[in-house]
């Protein structure tokens, strides 16, 4: 799936954070809580990182250019870090609001209206993140993944309000409703510090996963036993987008047109079985001990 097409998921995020603001900001003010307050600010923010996450989407889409030769897919880490973000401060709203209603407790009104105006939002918004979750997943794109558990957060928050309304309800205990707010706030600050430390991460060119690790590994042995080696291996993701490198040791007495005919035999191999992969490999001669001098490559064998 190529970029372009995952800007709809964001559409998609955008829409739903504009129709459960609505409905949030309508259940607040028919019943007054704080606990709805804070889930209607959680949804505006949710628009805030959509729209973020469309511009950084797009951007990402576009091909390499002359002064970003990788391409830009990186762009997907700055939207989870303003995501994270953005997510802290819903969180800090969230509890600024709680202590005030600590301080000055209101009667609720109406919870029973306010109750299933929720529901149906939360679970708009339970669907719409299972979907940019799944979707983000598969596609290796930080931005949709990010998105999804924003949402997330957002859903566990009308369930935590859901849950203090009801108990309010019953008991008749109105500071329930402030309690349940600050809960809400720190599961929602844990959540957005968790997304900016995995944008960081992805700015610091962590490896692709273990399991796209051993398959190169495992292509690279199947090549070993034609009389070749190879050594400084190395890898990095960028959003979708992996990039392998790697060094490959072949006999001396080989031709340069045949090294190169062998090592676009691994390159195309690895390419097939890894997507949205670029490949880089070094022909160098086996029994030359200058092939294993390369400063910060690791010199040991694999066989």
């Amino acid at each position: 799936m190529a970029y372009k097409s995952l800007t709809r998921y964001a559409y998609l995020a955008i829409f739903t954070a504009i129709i459960t603001t609505s409905l949030k900001s309508i259940a607040y003010l028919v019943t007054g809580s704080v606990g709805l307050l804070s889930d209607a600010l959680e949804s505006v923010v949710n628009f805030a990182a959509a729209l973020m996450a469309l511009f950084m989407l797009k951007l990402a889409e576009k091909p390499p250019d002359a002064e970003h030769m990788y391409g830009h897919t990186k762009a997907e880490y700055f939207s989870s870090v303003l995501e994270g973000i953005l997510i802290i401060m819903a969180a800090l709203s969230i509890a600024l609001a709680a202590v005030n209603r600590f301080i000055n407790p209101k009667p609720l009104q109406q919870l029973s209206i306010g109750l299933i105006i929720c529901t149906f939002a939360s679970l708009i918004n339970f669907i719409v993140s299972r979907i940019l979750i799944k979707t983000g997943r598969k596609e290796r794109s930080i931005t949709l993944e990010a998105d999804g558990h924003h949402l997330m957060t957002d859903v566990w928050t009308s369930i935590a309000v859901i849950s203090a309304l009801i108990l309010v309800k019953i008991s008749g205990l109105v500071i329930l409703d402030p309690i349940f707010g600050v809960i809400v706030a720190i599961n929602i600050v844990i959540t957005g510090f968790n997304l900016i430390k995995r944008s960081y991460m992805g700015f610091m060119d962590s490896s692709i996963t273990k399991e796209e690790q051993k398959i190169i590994k495992n292509i690279l042995a199947k090549y070993c036993q034609q009389e070749i080696q190879y050594h400084g291996l190395r890898t990095r993701q960028s959003a979708t987008r992996r990039f392998v490198s790697v060094h490959i040791l072949v006999p001396d007495s080989w031709s340069v047109k045949k090294g190169h005919r062998f090592i676009e035999k691994i390159e195309k191999e690895i390419v097939s079985s890894i997507p949205k992969v670029t490949v880089t490999t070094h022909l160098e001669p086996l029994n030359d001990s200058a092939s294993w001098n390369d400063v910060g490559i690791d010199r040991k064998m694999v066989k």
